[in-house]
């Protein structure tokens, strides 16, 4: 269990570590974003079966569910953005001028 722990948390913190150093695109961005979620998922799927309760048993399919809507809604951000700024790099955008 120690080793189903250390990769979960290891995934979660690549994830935060990828979305703190490397924010040059918007792209890149969101995949970190989408890493973490999907890792709290495996992370809250594998405690409700270790639990063996069924009142949490519709958390993970809950969290899935607000991925997909933060997927959706920055892909659509993502879209805005290219055809408004010509790019999606994040040093170009100024949030003055937005």
């Amino acid at each position: 269990m120690m080793s189903t722990l250390f990769s979960i948390s290891s995934a979660f913190v690549l994830g935060l570590i990828g979305l703190a150093f490397h924010r040059t695109h918007l792209l890149s961005a969101l995949l970190c974003l989408e890493g973490m979620m999907l890792s709290l998922y495996v992370a809250l799927a594998l405690w409700t079966l270790q639990l063996e309760s069924t009142s949490f048993s519709a958390a993970p399919m809950l969290l899935l569910t607000f991925s997909a809507c933060e997927a959706s809604v920055g892909l659509a951000l993502l879209v805005a953005t290219a055809r408004t700024h010509g790019t999606d790099h994040l040093q170009s955008l100024n949030l003055l001028q937005c």
